[in-house]
Order: structure tokens, then C-alpha cells, then sequence
């Protein structure tokens, strides 16, 4: 097997980890929301509790602050906090299929800025890929249940999305520098701690029922500990599915690695009818199969032909197999 495709595979195994790991949250939060904390301060707990487990990395690769502190900045606000921050909003207005829905337009904002902003190639399976991960998404969240217009809520959720998006171009900044490239855990340990200091200050944590933690949640009629469930949520779900996602956005490219990303509310979903007994009916059983065939077509991207257009700060053309020749460069550090 060449190098680019042992690449372009292990990126796939990457973002699979990635969309189980990001999907699994589900299951675990609930137990703890319906024990007496609040959906935000749940948020908080993650993510404050990611960044103090990755405290270490943090001070490993110092020279980022200074380095790239923008970058840093960047991935905390956007891949971090904005993106919880506008989609609780978003939920407090709209129905929470539809707020799902509409964040998950983030990897369709990815392709939109690479081929009008970066001025670089979209391939023809990305953008298929993408458009049927959205419709069988819709099929997913059953987006037709309760849905109704609100102008405030339908921004906020596009919020989310463009921080979606952010997230998954950010995590490839500096991908095509060779060893000069920023340390993905890195970047992710300072954006965990970026995230938590905002989401501070937003989900107030002084108010939170932090008895609840020291008891016990009901998880599908099973009692588990609360604080089983809380490592679950930061270990898995924050540190695990952060982590992973980086790296497949390094393998891949932005928008593949976002389209394949869309499993995630299909995961979820099929979690939430395994492990806490919630119907899966047969509309979001279609919908499922229909993000996966988007998912299938996506990765399948083949080489692209020239941009239309010159090509941001000399990087590469998207769609092209430089797999083997970044993975060489990076000296396989992820």
C-alpha cells in the first residue's frame, strides 16, 4: 500500500474514533442533567476538566503561547467555547434537532471557504459527500418534529456552525510547515484551557450542584456514579475525541475530515436507543445509512485538477495526495 493511502486510512480511523468518541457524550450527560445539573455547567466540567488532565502537555510545548498565540486563542473560542456556547443558546430557542442540524452545516462552511475564500479545488465527492450527510442528518434529528422559525435561535445555531468550522480548519493550520508545525496536542491542551476560562464565565460554576457529583445517576435504569460518568465525559468524549479529531484533520483535510465528522450525531443517536432505551425509528434509521453513504463518498475524494484561482499562502491543492509527503515531514507524530 502507498504511503498516502496507509495515510489517508489511518485519517479515517482517526475520525471515526473522533465521531464515536464526540458521540458518546450524549449518553453520558443526560444521567447527569437529569440528576440536577445544569446542561451548561456540564459543558463547564468537561471542558475545564480536559484542560487540567492536559495541564502537562500544556507546559510541554510552553513555546506555543508565544509561538502561535492566535492559533491557540483561535481554537479555544471557536473549536471549544463557541461552539457549546452558541449551540445551548441556539437550543434554548429551537428545537434541539434543529440546532443540531444547523451546527452541523459546519462542514458545508468548510468547503465554501476553501473554494471562495482560499481560493483552492473542492472535489466533486466532498461536496456530494457533504450534501448528503446534511439531508440524512435532517433524517436523524427528525428536524421536521417541533420545527418552527426563530430568527435569534437560527443565528445562534449558525453560530455554532461557523465555529464548527473553525475547528476543523484550524486543526489542519500548519499541516503542510513540516517539522515547523504546531504540535497538535499542543494546540489542543491551550485550547481546552482557553475554552474553559470563557465557558467560566458564562456557565458560572459557583452555582452549580456539585452534591450532585457525589452520588449516583440513572443511566437507562442502571445506577452509575456520577463521577464515573464525569471521567467518561472528559477522558473519552473531550481529551480522546479532541485529540483524535486533530489528528484525522492532519490525515485528511478539512473537508473530509468534517464530513465524516457527521457520524457523530448518527453515533449518538444509536447510543442514546442502546444504552437509555430512546426510540430509533425508521426515518432516522434511513437517515443514518444516507450520512454514512455521505461519509463513504466523501473520503473517496480523488486527485483534483489546478485551483481556479491562486492559492492561500502557497499551500497545497486541495484534493491532492501529499499524504506520504506530510506524513514524512511530521515525522509521524501523531
Amino acid at each position: 500500500m502507498a504511503p498516502g493511502s496507509r495515510g489517508k486510512g489511518v485519517g479515517l480511523g482517526y475520525a471515526l474514533i473522533a465521531a464515536c468518541a464526540f458521540g458518546g457524550s450524549g449518553v453520558a450527560a443526560k444521567p447527569l442533567i437529569e440528576a440536577g445539573l445544569d446542561p451548561l455547567h456540564v459543558v463547564w466540567l468537561r471542558a475545564a476538566g480536559a484542560a487540567l488532565i492536559m495541564l502537562p502537555i500544556a507546559w510541554r510545548h510552553r513555546a506555543l503561547v508565544r509561538q502561535r498565540p492566535m492559533l491557540l486563542a483561535g481554537f479555544g473560542l471557536l473549536a471549544v467555547a463557541g461552539v457549546q456556547a452558541f449551540y445551548f443558546a441556539a437550543i434554548s430557542r429551537i428545537p434541539v434537532g434543529v440546532g443540531l442540524l444547523i451546527e452541523f452545516l459546519g462542514p458545508v462552511l468548510v468547503l465554501g471557504w476553501i473554494r471562495f475564500v482560499q481560493r483552492r479545488q473542492v472535489t466533486r465527492a466532498a461536496a456530494v459527500g457533504a450534501a448528503l450527510a446534511v439531508t440524512g442528518l435532517a433524517c436523524v434529528v427528525e428536524v421536521w418534529a417541533g420545527l418552527r422559525f426563530d430568527a435569534l435561535g437560527v443565528l445562534l445555531g449558525l453560530g455554532a456552525a461557523f465555529c464548527q468550522a473553525g475547528y476543523f480548519l484550524l486543526g489542519d493550520h500548519g499541516s503542510d510547515a513540516g517539522d515547523a508545525a504546531p504540535d497538535p496536542l499542543g494546540v489542543i491542551a491551550y485550547g481546552l484551557i482557553v475554552g474553559s476560562v470563557v465557558l467560566t464565565f458564562i456557565a458560572r460554576p459557583w452555582n452549580m450542584e456539585w452534591t450532585v457529583l457525589t452520588g449516583d445517576a440513572d443511566m437507562g435504569g442502571t445506577s452509575v456514579s456520577a463521577l464515573v460518568l464525569l471521567g467518561w465525559i472528559v477522558l473519552v468524549t473531550t481529551v480522546l475525541a479532541y485529540s483524535f479529531g486533530v489528528f484525522s484533520v492532519r490525515r485528511l483535510s478539512p473537508q473530509v475530515a468534517g464530513v465524516v465528522a457527521c457520524l457523530e450525531a448518527v453515533i449518538a443517536t444509536v447510543l442514546a436507543w442502546v444504552m437509555l432505551g430512546e426510540h430509533l425509528s425508521a426515518p432516522q434509521i434511513i437517515g443514518g445509512a444516507v450520512v454514512l453513504v455521505g461519509a463513504v463518498i466523501a473520503q473517496s475524494t480523488a486527485p483534483a485538477g489546478p485551483p481556479s484561482g491562486p492559492v492561500a499562502s502557497g499551500g497545497p491543492v486541495e484534493g491532492q495526495d501529499h499524504e506520504g509527503e506530510r506524513l514524512s515531514a511530521r515525522g509521524h507524530a501523531a
